[in-house]
C-alpha cells in the first residue's frame, strides 16, 4: 500500500490516483476525501453516487489507492458499454465454445481483479438476470463462467457508481432491493460542481495547462466560469476550456472565447438557470428556441432515448416529456 499523501491544501490542491489527476480545493471535496480514506481502510462494498461528470471514477480510484489492496489489480468496467448478451461474458468469463465466436477460454473481469478492486460504473444499467448473479458473487458464492463446469472463486472488493436514483429504481421494481443494500454498505456522494465553486478555477487552470500550455485565463473568462451553473459538471468544464483555447487569438483567454449557452437547470424543472448568458450576443433566436435546440441535440446524441437525454441535460425525465408534449402541441397548432 502506498504511503498516504498529505491532504491537499489551497496552495497545492492536486493529487494523482492511479494515473488520474484530482483537483481537491473546495471544502466539500476535502471532506469527501477524508471520508474516502476511512472507507478505504474497511472492506465495505461502496456505492458512489452523483450526477454525470462529477468525478465518480476518480473517487473510486482514490478508494483503491488508499486501501490495503492498492498493490493488487484495479479493474474498471462501464456496465452500459456493452449489449446485455455480452456483459455476463465480460464480467464472469466464458469457456471455449460457450457461444458462437468463443474460440478460446476467457477469464472474466472478476477473475482479473482477484485480491484487488473492481469498479462497476453505471451499475444501475444492469438487467435483472445479471443483478442476481452479481448479488451472489458479492455474497461470496462461487460462480460458473459461461459454458463452464467448474466454479470460480474470487476475492474482490467491489466499488460501484451510478448517476441514477437507485432507491427510486428499487421502488419502481427496476433494481433489486437486496442488491442495492449489498452495494451500498457505504455510500459516497460526489457533489456537483455548482456546489463547490472553489474547484472551478484550479480545474480550469489544470485543463488549460494540460491542453494549451502558455495560455492564461483572463479575469473576464474566470468571471464567466464562476457564474455558470455547469450542468455537465467537470466534463463540461473541460470541454469549455478546450473550446475556449481553440477560439483564443491571443495569449489570454477571455470571456468572448467561451460558448457557454444557458442550459436547462439541473436543480429546477421550470426552465433555464439563467447563468452564463453573457456570451449570447452571437446566438440567434430566443431562449425558447435555444432550449428546444438543446433538447433536440440531446435526443439525437442518445438515439432518442429520453431518460439518457434527460440525464445529459441535467433535468428529470418528467420535465423532458412535458417539453416534448409542448413542442408537439405547438406543431399541431401551426399545422392547423
Amino acid at each position: 500500500m502506498p504511503e498516504a499523501a498529505p491532504y491537499p491544501t489551497s496552495e497545492s490542491p492536486t493529487q494523482v490516483f492511479l494515473g488520474m489527476t484530482a483537483i481537491i480545493a473546495s471544502e466539500p471535496m476535502q471532506r469527501l476525501m477524508e471520508l474516502v480514506r476511512r472507507v478505504a481502510r474497511s472492506s465495505a462494498t461502496t456505492l458512489i453516487t452523483g450526477e454525470s461528470g462529477v468525478g465518480k471514477e476518480l473517487v473510486a480510484r482514490a478508494v483503491h489507492y488508499h486501501s490495503s489492496r492498492a498493490s493488487k489489480p484495479w479493474v474498471d468496467f462501464n456496465c452500459a458499454a456493452l449489449p446485455e448478451q455480452l456483459l455476463e461474458s465480460e464480467l464472469f468469463g466464458h469457456e471455449r465454445g460457450a457461444f458462437s465466436g468463443a474460440d478460446a477460454t476467457k477469464p472474466g473481469l472478476f477473475e482479473l481483479a482477484h485480491q484487488g478492486t473492481i469498479f462497476l460504473d453505471e451499475v444501475g444499467e444492469l438487467d435483472g438476470r445479471l443483478q442476481v448473479k452479481l448479488l451472489r458473487v458479492l455474497d461470496g458464492a462461487p460462480y460458473y463462467r459461461l459454458g463452464g463446469v467448474r466454479k470460480v472463486s474470487t476475492d474482490v472488493r467491489v466499488v460501484a457508481a451510478t448517476n441514477r436514483d437507485l432507491e427510486r429504481a428499487v421502488a419502481q421494481g427496476r433494481f433489486r432491493s437486496d442488491l442495492f443494500h449489498r452495494l451500498s454498505q457505504f455510500t459516497l456522494h460526489v457533489p456537483p460542481l455548482r456546489s463547490r465553486p472553489a474547484d472551478i478555477e484550479p480545474l480550469a487552470r489544470h485543463f488549460l495547462a494540460e491542453h494549451f500550455p502558455g495560455l492564461e485565463l483572463g479575469r473576464s473568462a474566470l468571471a464567466a466560469l464562476m457564474t455558470y451553473s455547469w450542468p455537465g459538471n467537470i466534463r463540461e468544464l473541460r470541454n469549455a476550456v478546450i473550446q475556449a483555447g481553440v477560439m483564443s487569438q491571443g495569449g489570454e483567454i477571455t470571456q468572448r472565447d467561451f460558448r457557454l449557452r444557458p442550459l436547462l437547470s439541473p436543480v429546477s424543472d421550470t426552465g433555464y438557470s439563467g447563468e452564463g448568458s453573457d456570451s449570447l450576443e452571437e446566438d440567434s433566436g430566443s431562449l425558447e428556441v435555444m432550449e428546444r435546440r438543446m433538447i433536440e441535440e440531446a435526443l439525437a446524441a442518445t438515439g432518442g432515448h429520453q431518460q439518457k437525454a434527460a440525464t445529459r441535460l441535467g433535468i428529470s425525465r418528467r420535465t423532458l416529456s412535458r417539453k416534448l408534449k409542448l413542442y408537439e402541441s405547438e406543431q399541431q397548432r401551426v399545422a392547423l
